[in-house]
């Protein structure tokens, strides 16, 4: 029987080695631009069902133009506001109408009951964008022409500025502490150098396409992308791109010490680790998927965001990094690398009659852990989600907090945010 030309053997990882470069280089960028299609309207944070929701489509019946109100707030620094100071305000919210990310004619300035604060209402554009802090700016540095007064800027457009802010470069952040993170634990468990650099290129391939296909279905409307969704992937698909490499690269590492040649390990690697991995991405994604019985609309949009990661980190975990495995062969364990020796070595001693257990008791274990999770999963209804007031969103001080709470202090609660019938 003839037998198949060494060279054949490389063929296949070479192909994978190439196209997956080829997806990186391609497709990595859109990591960076789901931004452009991210969308964080209010309806997005309430309940489908809630009365509210319905009052906020509703409502676009009756707009003539979209806005988000900014409302000033001013003190006075040494007593109670002069009629010569509430008409300085008038006039300095007044000069604002026409201008950039303005959307209508600002509100009078009117005092409180105690006399101690005035207030204003300046209506932005909605679609401003990165634009806000911008035009708010502009607002504040108008306001600031009244003199004997501290300004502040409260309501939904300073939120919204300084959830611009806190989410500003928290993708880059969260992606830079998970591959720390796991570059660590892999320097740790392998004491290899060139590995755990392996598969943290893996997952970021596997990032890079995941972003690609939610950016290409979200601009078409076929998914839902906002901030708290971005950031949720990025780990997620990290986490699980490592969790599978680890398999492969731990069974790559025995059937390498068994057979000695590269190609059969890698092929034996991933025939036995393939049923492992697709049975646990399957699980992760279908409970994501479940996420699509949520009530809230950004809970239903992680679902099949999530959904699309965890098929993407099982994609490149079971031929990206088999490939470069293959090709690189005991090199990539160096300086820890693989011996003949090693395949006859016993596993940890824990581990191992943890392994016997379950072999000569499979229907006892999996009935014990079933009803310990049956016993866990009772407290649930215990659960309290009430949600987190503005003033706790933020780790740090927010300018628009601050002035929520000046607002408070000197007029009727909902000022800021007066409710519509």
């Amino acid at each position: 029987m003839k037998k198949t030309p060494r060279w054949a053997f490389w063929t296949v990882p070479l192909v994978l080695l190439l196209v997956w470069l080829g997806i990186g280089g391609t497709l990595g960028p859109y990591a960076g631009r789901l931004g452009e299609v991210a969308t964080n309207d209010q309806a997005a944070f309430l309940p489908r069902s809630a009365e509210s929701t319905k009052v906020v489509d509703a409502q676009k019946a009756f707009e003539t133009s979209a806005s988000v109100p900014a409302v000033l707030v001013w003190t006075a620094d040494g007593g109670p506001v002069t009629g010569v100071q509430q008409e300085a305000a008038t006039r300095a919210v007044g000069s604002l109408a026409g201008r950039t990310g303005i959307a209508g004619a600002p509100s009078p300035a009117f005092v409180s009951v105690d006399g101690r604060a005035m207030q204003a209402v300046v209506p932005l554009a909605p679609d401003l964008g990165k634009g806000l802090p911008v035009v708010l700016d502009q607002v504040r540095s108008a306001a600031r022409q009244v003199p004997g007064t501290t300004v502040q800027i409260a309501g939904p457009a300073a939120a919204q500025a300084d959830l611009l802010d806190a989410f500003s470069g928290i993708d880059g952040l969260l992606l830079g502490v998970a591959l720390g993170a796991v570059l660590l634990i892999l320097l740790l468990v392998y004491r290899s150098v060139l590995l755990p650099l392996v598969i943290i290129f893996s997952a970021v391939l596997a990032l890079g396409l995941a972003c690609a296909v939610v950016y290409a279905l979200a601009a078409r409307g076929a998914v839902r992308v906002d901030g708290q969704v971005q950031g949720i992937l990025s780990i997620l698909v990290i986490g699980a791109a490592t969790d599978y490499a680890l398999l492969i690269a731990a069974r790559f590492r025995e059937e390498l010490a068994v057979r000695g040649d590269r190609a059969a390990a890698a092929l034996a690697a991933v025939r036995r680790s393939a049923g492992a991995v697709t049975a646990s991405a399957a699980t992760v994604a279908l409970g994501l998927l479940a996420l699509l019985a949520s009530d809230l609309t950004n809970n239903r949009a992680l679902g099949p965001v999530g959904a699309i990661g965890i098929v993407c980190a099982a994609l490149s975990a079971l031929t990206f990094l088999p490939a470069v495995l293959a090709l690189l062969g005991r090199v990539a364990y160096w300086p820890a690398t693989p011996k003949p020796a090693d395949a006859t070595v016993e596993g940890h001693t824990v581990w191992r009659r943890v392994a016997g257990l379950i072999d000569r008791s499979p229907r006892r274990v999996w009935a014990s852990s079933a009803l310990l999770l049956l016993v866990l999963a009772a407290f649930a209804p215990g659960l309290s989600s009430k949600g987190v007031p503005l003033d706790e969103i933020f780790v740090n001080e927010a300018p628009s907090v601050g002035a929520q709470q000046t607002l408070a202090r000197h007029f009727p609660g909902g000022s800021g945010k007066p409710a519509v019938i």
